[in-house]
Order: C-alpha cells, then sequence, then structure tokens
C-alpha cells in the first residue's frame, strides 16, 4: 500500500510539473499545440540533460539511495529524519539535504518529461485520422525510449554509480534529445499545407554520418572521463603529467564491467588507468573537432538564400565547437570548475541538436528537394 501511494504521490508532483509548461502553450496562440509540444520536449530533455550533470558533479546521485523514492518517500522533507541520520554519521558521505533535493529534483524533470511524452502519444493518437499513422508510432517509440531511460536511471541508484550504466544513462539522453529533435522537426501539421519545393545543392550525407559517430564516440569517451571522476586525471595541459604520451593502461582504464573506483578485480583503479581515460578523451578530441569542423565547412559551402536556416546552423555548430575546445580545456587548467563542466556537457547536448537538425538538408548525392509553404 505504501508503495502505490509513494507512486501516486510522484505521479501528482510530474502532473504539477508538466503542468506548467502546458499552461504557457495553451495560452500561446498562432501556432498549432502539438508542435509547439513537440519542441518544449526538446528544451525540457535538453534541460533534464544539464541538470542530470550538476546531480553527477555535485557528487548528488546517491543523495536518496532508493528509487524512485527518496527514503520511500516522494520528496526529502518527508524524509529529514533518516538523511539527517546518515549525514550525521558519514558527514562526507553522499546523503545530505541539499544533495537530496538535487537528486529529487532531477527525478522529478525526468517524470516530466515522461508525462508530457504521455500527453504527445494521446495528441498523436487523436490526430490519427488526420496525419496517419507515422506521427503516433514515432511518439510511442519515444515513450518506450523514456521507460528505458528511466530503468538506467534506477540502475544508476541501485548499482551504485556503476560507470557504465552512468555513461550509459548519459548516452541514452542525448539519444532521446535527437530522437525528439527529429521528431519536432518533421511539422507534422505543415505536412498537410500548400508547398512549392526548391532544388538545392544538398549538404553531404557521408559527412554527416562521419560527424555524427565520431561526436558519439567522443561524447561516450567524455563520459567515461566524468563517471569515473579522471577529468584531474591529467592536470596539465596540453602534456599529461608533463608527456606528450604519458604511460598508458589502457586494459584497466576501459574494462567497463565495474564498480565504481575500482579494477576488474575488485582492487582500487590505478592512477595511470584513469590518466588513460582522460587522454583517450583528449586525443579523440582531436578527430571529433576535424570531422564536425569539415561539416560546418561544407554547410557553408552549399548555403544559399533559399537554405538560411542552414547557414544559423552551421555558425551555431562552429561557434559550439570553439566553446567546447576551450570548456575542455577550462576543466584541467582551472581544476573542474563546475561551470565549465556543465558547459562542456550543455555544448555536448548542442552539438547534438545541431547535427539532428541539419540532417534535413543532407542528402547522399542527388540534389534535394526543400519545401516552402506559399
Amino acid at each position: 500500500m505504501s508503495n502505490l501511494l509513494l507512486l501516486a504521490e510522484l505521479a501528482l508532483i510530474a502532473a504539477v510539473f508538466a503542468g506548467l509548461p502546458l499552461l504557457y502553450l495553451w495560452k500561446r496562440p498562432g501556432y498549432n499545440f502539438f508542435q509547439k509540444l513537440n519542441w518544449v520536449l526538446v528544451f525540457m530533455t535538453f534541460d533534464l540533460i544539464v541538470f542530470g550533470a550538476f546531480t553527477r558533479l555535485t557528487d548528488s546521485g546517491l543523495g536518496c539511495p532508493d528509487w524512485p523514492g527518496c527514503y520511500g518517500t516522494s520528496n526529502p522533507w518527508h524524509a529529514i529524519g533518516e538523511i539527517t541520520l546518515a549525514e550525521a554519521t558519514m558527514p562526507t558521505g553522499p546523503v545530505t539535504v541539499i544533495k537530496a533535493w538535487i537528486e529529487m529534483i532531477h527525478r522529478y524533470l525526468a517524470m516530466t518529461v515522461g508525462a508530457l511524452i504521455l500527453i504527445q502519444v494521446g495528441l498523436a493518437w487523436s490526430k490519427l485520422k488526420h496525419l496517419g499513422k507515422s506521427p503516433l508510432l514515432g511518439s510511442l517509440s519515444l515513450l518506450l525510449l523514456v521507460c528505458i531511460q528511466g530503468a538506467f536511471g534506477a540502475w544508476t541508484v541501485t548499482l551504485k554509480l556503476q560507470p557504465i550504466i552512468v555513461s550509459i544513462h548519459l548516452m541514452l539522453a542525448l539519444v532521446l534529445l535527437a530522437c525528439l529533435t527529429a521528431y519536432a522537426q518533421e511539422e507534422w501539421e505543415d505536412q498537410l499545407s500548400s508547398v512549392r519545393q526548391l532544388q538545392v545543392r544538398p549538404l553531404s550525407a557521408k559527412l554527416l554520418l562521419l560527424a555524427s559517430v565520431t561526436l558519439a564516440m567522443q561524447i561516450f569517451l567524455g563520459a567515461w572521463v566524468s563517471t569515473n571522476y579522471a577529468v584531474l586525471a591529467c592536470p596539465d595541459f596540453p602534456t599529461c603529467m608533463g608527456a606528450l604520451w604519458p604511460e598508458t593502461a589502457w586494459q584497466e582504464g576501459f574494462t567497463l564491467w565495474r564498480a565504481l573506483g575500482l579494477n576488474a578485480l575488485g582492487e582500487s583503479i590505478s592512477p595511470m588507468a584513469l590518466q588513460t581515460i582522460h587522454w583517450a578523451h583528449r586525443v579523440f578530441a582531436i578527430c571529433a573537432l576535424a570531422a564536425l569542423g569539415l561539416l560546418s565547412l561544407n554547410a557553408f559551402s552549399v548555403t544559399s538564400t533559399a537554405l538560411s536556416g542552414l547557414g544559423r546552423i552551421a555558425r551555431l555548430l562552429l561557434t559550439l565547437l570553439i566553446l567546447q575546445a576551450l570548456t575542455g580545456i577550462s576543466n584541467v587548467v582551472f581544476q573542474w570548475p563546475l561551470v565549465a563542466a556543465l558547459m562542456h556537457t550543455a555544448g555536448s547536448a548542442a552539438l547534438v541538436f545541431c547535427l539532428v537538425r541539419l540532417s534535413s538538408w543532407a542528402s547522399w548525392s542527388a540534389p534535394i528537394h526543400i519545401k516552402i509553404a506559399k
């Protein structure tokens, strides 16, 4: 009975949180509600990713060491006795009142995204005759993805921040952001409106694919650095421990299934392994910058008056690349400041958003047709 009450309280909190953006959208005229909701979901998921990084960077991931509630309650107010006792027992431990609130707010935001996707499914269902099956099938796929993401969120807590679970949790969040962006940019309602077509030179799909794969690999390496707390394993730049190519322990560093802070044998992970994790991310950053930089140049080369949107995304992509390099270096030089670390995670999510947006203008070889409303 207590579990049902907890779930009911959490559902009510999610409904309240979801109601705020819905009320805002309802009162904004001039654009259809379904399309507005899709873009709000993109915005909310981006915020969730950044707040998830804040949760991790403030060591709040175990602020409530159970799931989905906090010591069996829906909010830290109701668990203040247990939290205070845990904090008194381990003053430097993972449980404090502030960390508990940070962790629960992160969960509330995740539940809000889930609730909004449920509403999206309902709206897509209501438009089945008008728009066909595609929006509904896409929305149901998003719902499945957010449920899988929720499961990894639970395992993040129950498996005590195991690095591979936390890394997959972040990667799935970015996949969800990419899928939501692709869904939103379909402009389902506008497909039925009167349009004219222009034939234009396309963005290279090969370059876009290369950039996407490279970015995904680099983000995983960055997540592996963060979840293993290896950011300061190389405290100097551009060298690492004074060497242009430091000593490495690849097998120990990239054994994926192991507990936080331990190697595959259950012993404390060596500084050399952490150094290897950091160095891999730093070196592969050169590949990522090159691939994304080439994509930016290609986007600029095909930009025309008809493709003014492409030019805006290309400029954003190039700006983000520069900021990513600066925030990455700042994390090392200034010893992992919270602001720089958050900006680095936000920049990764923004790069994913840019690549999905660029996909609208990509083609393997033939000229593409873009639609412009009459």
